[in-house]
């Protein structure tokens, strides 16, 4: 079972610190490095009049994005689906399978001496390698954003469990 995000749009209030944090996250110069063109959050806050929320990967089970991709580029490991770069040759094939609108494709500007321009998938990857998880949940002011393990899903289960099986020998 995959780890994900879950946001709570009752308590977002739409101040974007949960995209610049996931900005810095992925950026090798640090926020003083980010401009308009390398900021590339792997998330995307909603705003409207009646509700402001984070919209991120829900990391699937069986994912859609992943079965749809010609190369490969998108793998379950580590508990999440994750990018093979390498792989991805920018078709979008995933863009159109996620049923979430968690994933886009980002164009690198052209590097001198680089043929083209270079294309790849930005879909959250739970911040695979920053040691204290998804930046996103740490820097939340509101702590709208939640990270969800299998033993935090299975630790709910039970607890559901025990809660209906006492429910279930008080009505009779």
């Amino acid at each position: 079972m995959n780890s994900f995000v879950i946001a709570d749009a009752s308590q977002c209030i739409g101040c974007r610190t949960c995209e610049v944090a996931c900005a810095v996250a992925h950026t090798s110069g640090g926020l003083s490095s980010l401009n308009t063109a390398s900021f590339a959050p792997r998330l995307t806050v909603i705003k409207s009049a009646e509700v402001s929320v984070p919209v991120l990967c829900h990391q699937c089970e069986n994912a859609p994005c992943a079965s749809a991709c010609p190369q490969g580029a998108l793998v379950a490991q580590n508990d999440s689906i994750q990018v093979v770069s390498s792989r991805c040759i920018g078709c979008k094939s995933c863009v159109i399978a996620c049923p979430f609108g968690a994933i886009r494709v980002v164009t690198s500007p052209q590097d001198k001496g680089e043929p083209h321009a270079h294309s790849e998938v930005h879909k959250c990857d739970l911040c695979q390698g920053v040691a204290d998880g998804p930046s996103c949940v740490r820097v939340c002011p509101t702590s709208a954003l939640r990270l969800v393990t299998p033993d935090v899903l299975r630790q709910q289960r039970e607890e559901r469990q025990r809660q209906s099986a006492g429910e279930s020998t008080h009505s009779h």
